[in-house]
């Protein structure tokens, strides 16, 4: 899905008319027309504003081009999932259970590998099987990257 088709889906949503969008985000209703036409694209202000206003990431805007990962357990994202800063504003690096209120959960890798390898499906994976991959892959994500 393009920009301009997920800004309209997200406004008729919301029940709103372009001119009413237009007004609680400070811009013209023309621009909201050239938005959901495809003619422009909200610049990066703005986008911070329709993120914060419809509670979508940045990356649903955009129609989703990027497969998000949690940067600190590998968990996949979306938008239920992506962790905000204190402010409110997304934070597209982290699910909610390992970044809250600007703050890691996590103190190390190590604690982070016994709280999955614990919560990891025995009917999948054996226990060692679990830390094996976990301490293989978790030093790979930015946040553990050394």
């Amino acid at each position: 899905m393009e920009t301009k088709d997920v800004l309209k889906d997200l406004r008729n949503k919301k029940g709103l008319s372009q001119e009413e969008l237009a007004d609680k985000l400070f811009v013209t209703r023309q621009a909201v027309s050239r938005w959901e036409n495809g003619n422009t694209v909200p610049n990066a202000d703005t986008m911070k504003l329709l993120s914060k206003f419809f509670d979508v990431s940045i990356n649903t805007l955009l129609g989703s081009p990027r497969t998000l990962i949690c940067q600190c357990c590998g968990m996949p994202l979306d938008d239920s999932c992506i962790s905000k800063e204190p402010d409110g504003e997304f934070n597209e690096e982290y699910c909610k259970w390992c970044y809250e209120k600007g703050k890691f959960i996590y103190a190390s890798v190590e604690e982070l590998t016994d709280f999955l390898v614990e919560h990891t499906n025995p009917a999948q994976w054996t226990k060692e099987e679990a830390r094996r991959f976990f301490e293989e892959q978790l030093p790979k994500l930015n946040h553990w990257k050394k």
